[in-house]
Order: structure tokens, then sequence, then C-alpha cells
């Protein structure tokens, strides 16, 4: 039987790296689901909901 992960109020860690760097798996979460959101209206054929070609995004 395994036990569920600890609260992050349980690792001190977490919280001095959360301090020092910013909380890196929230923000990352926002960006997951905007990104999500977009695919979905893009696949739904909603129209703007690309920003563009990716090679014009990335500056090449």
């Amino acid at each position: 039987m395994t036990s569920p992960p600890p609260a992050t109020d349980d690792l001190p860690v977490y919280d001095s790296l959360v301090r020092e760097r910013g909380d890196v798996v929230a923000e990352v979460r926002e960006v997951a689901e905007r990104a999500l959101d977009q695919a979905r209206r893009g696949l739904a054929g909603h129209p703007g909901s690309s920003p563009g070609p990716l090679r014009e995004r990335a500056g090449r």
C-alpha cells in the first residue's frame, strides 16, 4: 500500500524554491490550460484561435 504524496505545506524545500524561483508548477499548469483551450477552439474551427504559424512565433 502506498501513501498519498505529502501536501506542499509539508515540503520546506519546495516552499523555499517557490520563494526563490516562483511557482513554476502553477505557471506551467496555467500555460498548459491555455494551450489546451486554444487547441480545442482551433479544432472546433473558431476563427482567430491560432496566434499564427509556429515558425513566425519562434522567430525563424
